[in-house]
């Protein structure tokens, strides 16, 4: 479970991207669950590198002490006496436009950095380390001042595209949890003309709107992998009122959908009675998926006889309950297809 709020946005889905202010809301690209890496780091004397990107929150208890002195969860350096700062280098899970970071220094309280900074860089494919380490690198953040056990947030305002964010510690100390929010944007020769999931994130989708997020966050609906747990995916609270629940989605592109997967995997007493999609075709909306009952803890698959291309999608639940994964599979168009490699090309 987590504690991100996701906005409630019109009854109708949207068809642009988050507003760079919501950048909180946007999901974390370097999170591990996306394929997010702590490839090196100058020095991890005190705590290991790779806690920087958990996806949990951060653990702490105090008079726990090791071979190497009090146990942190998160990244600790030594006590630098030279010249010169700290740094970890991270691969982003999902490569894309940086709007903000997040840097907590939770617990850290006489050992956290004064001054962090964060730096860029894009290459594509799949380097080796050594080719990242020498790759030219841009100020994301510049050195800016940071709070000892605090969540600390940086604005970013850059419209490149990132593959890999450096995490520099003037000059030395430890830091709990790094996040990346941003908006992915994927290579598209991955994609060519074969069938994609047109929901996942992974793609260039995103969650637009929630009637409601009080368990979890909408955003696990769309993640990779299969669910792990009753907290990875979308949960509402229990609904009291006339009605039913719903979750907006807005397409990696203008595709045609022919498959639907709606995941209740791990949700045994809290999944949906029925199911519906709406597809939305900028302002023109057709029905995808009538109603159709559910089984709790079951992936559906279902077949759509469907040649008409969307934008986006609302998934409708009734009443209420959880959503573990959603996919919806199909092919761009060829209009969107030009986009994408004209997006990734100007990024």
């Amino acid at each position: 479970m987590t504690d991100v709020s996701v906005p409630v946005p019109e009854p109708r889905p949207g068809d642009t991207p988050p507003a760079p202010d919501d950048w909180r809301t946007l999901p974390d690209l370097a999170a591990r669950a996306l394929g997010g890496s702590v490839l090196a780091a100058n020095d991890e004397s005190f705590a290991e590198k790779e806690s920087l990107i958990r996806p949990y929150p951060v653990l702490h208890q105090s008079h726990t002490f090791g071979h190497k002195g009090q146990l942190y969860d998160g990244w600790e350096t030594r006590r630098r006496r030279e010249p010169g700062h700290d740094w970890a280098l991270v691969r982003l899970g999902a490569p894309g436009i940086i709007h903000g970071i997040t840097i907590d220094t939770a617990y850290f309280t006489g050992n956290y950095p004064p001054r962090i900074s964060v730096d860029a860089c894009r290459i594509d494919g799949h380097p080796a380390l050594t080719e990242t380490l020498d790759a030219p690198w841009r100020p994301l953040v510049p050195i800016s001042e940071a709070k000892g056990d605090s969540v600390n947030e940086y604005t970013v305002n850059d419209p490149r595209r990132y593959t890999h964010v450096r995490l520099n510690m003037h000059p030395d100390g430890g830091i709990a949890r790094l996040r990346v929010h941003g908006t992915p944007v994927p290579d598209p020769k991955g994609f060519a003309d074969l069938p994609l999931d047109l929901a996942a994130l992974t793609n260039g989708a995103a969650i637009t709107g929630a009637s409601n997020a009080f368990y979890s966050n909408p955003i696990g609906a769309i993640m990779p992998g299969l669910p792990t747990s009753q907290a990875d995916g979308w949960e509402t609270a229990r609904r009291r009122e006339p009605g039913h629940e719903w979750l907006d989605v807005r397409l990696a592109g203008r595709g045609v959908i022919r498959i639907a997967e709606l995941d209740t995997t791990h949700l045994k007493h809290n999944a949906p009675g029925h199911a519906a999609i709406e597809a939305h075709d900028g302002d023109t909306a057709f029905e995808l998926l009538p109603r159709t009952s559910l089984q709790p803890d079951t992936p559906h698959r279902f077949a759509l006889d469907n040649d008409r291309p969307a934008t986006s999608v609302r998934l409708n639940i009734y009443p209420d309950g959880g959503m573990a994964r959603l996919r919806l599979y199909g092919r761009l168009t060829d209009e969107a297809l030009a986009e994408m490699r004209r997006r990734f090309a100007a990024a």
